[in-house]
């Protein structure tokens, strides 16, 4: 039987390589798309991601969802992914619409009918924790959600603490992170370094000469110079085909281990940082207070430390080859 996803996105260049590697994996069915405000507006994340399934030919429906963080103004991307979030290409306008329902509605309604299904959330958690404030239970059903956001012990690519989709809307992300799904952490500093696509990889691409790999290269073309004006990588950097890759083939992961982790709110220093209790320090007596008795301190996520970088990148080359 085919594997369920569900996947949430704020759809600009490096999420739609992503909702391409999931509509063209063989054995995985994408029951819905649901788009959130984040990378960019809700309207035109909406048309990236029906032009990218248009691509695909895959008819999947996309439903809209939160226009804005629960308590935060928006922070788009543009300045990442291009004025139109896909390296200011300006494709045509697809032939698709979204659907009427919410796509709160569509979470929900998607993993009653799909018990068991893996969601993958590749921008901002608002819609997520929207569906858990207005049916806590659903999490029950839910098999598995690899949630591409974060920053595991380490510098973040928004903030020195933080990772965009979490500093977005870090209150919504505290909701899903306390909510008893079974999450996994996939961070951005794991498209980092060798996970990069570096020129050799770029070349293979374009060796293809097939649709969706030029497409996958012209949308970028923005955030190829962005990663390296941001971080000083040494090629292409895209943390959702990396989440992805580990949503469709978990052996991407090489090391995981579950931890208590915290979203911080209240600071604007660390806004948004996602806070890994990697000693269990708060569950032990002492430190509790300081953990303000979070949860208890008990594991509530599953942490990607480390990936095979040649097997993310042959999970990518699967999806883009003739």
């Amino acid at each position: 039987m085919p594997r369920t996803f569900l996947i949430d996105t704020d759809t600009a260049s490096d999420d739609a390589v992503a909702l391409l590697m999931a509509l063209r994996w063989p054995g995985v069915e994408v029951a819905a798309i649901t788009i959130v405000s984040g990378n960019m507006p809700l309207e035109r994340g909406a048309r990236n991601a029906l032009y990218t399934a248009q691509l695909c030919g895959a008819e999947v429906p996309v439903y809209l969802g939160a226009t804005k963080p629960l308590q935060r103004d928006n922070y788009h991307a543009e300045w990442f992914h291009g004025d139109d979030g896909m390296g200011n290409m300006h494709y045509p306008p697809p032939v698709r619409r979204p659907e009427a329902k919410h796509a709160v509605d569509a979470i929900l309604d998607t993993v009653r009918e799909h018990p068991g299904l893996t969601l993958v959330t590749l921008g901002p958690l608002t819609n997520i924790a929207l569906a858990v404030q207005r049916d806590p239970g659903f999490v029950r059903d839910v098999g598995r959600v690899v949630v591409m956001g974060g920053a595991a012990c380490t510098v973040g690519n928004l903030t020195p603490a933080a990772e965009y989709n979490i500093w977005v809307d870090p209150e919504a992300a505290r909701i899903v992170f306390r909510a008893g799904l079974p999450l996994e952490m996939v961070g951005w500093e794991l498209s980092r370094g060798a996970a990069n696509l570096l020129e050799g990889d770029l070349e293979t691409i374009r060796g293809f000469g097939t649709e969706l790999a030029r497409f996958a290269l012209d949308c970028n073309r923005v955030v190829i110079r962005s990663t390296q004006e941001q971080s000083g990588d040494p090629g292409l950097g895209l943390p959702d085909p990396v989440a992805m890759a580990v949503a469709l083939d978990p052996a991407v992961c090489t090391s995981r281990s579950r931890h208590h982790v915290e979203v911080e709110t209240a600071s604007e220093l660390t806004r948004g940082m996602t806070v890994v209790d990697r000693l269990g320090r708060a569950g032990d007596a002492i430190n509790s207070a300081a953990w303000g008795g979070l949860s208890g301190g008990a594991p509530n996520v599953t942490v990607c430390w480390e990936i095979d970088a040649a097997r993310w990148k042959q999970a990518l080359f699967s999806a883009l080859r003739p």
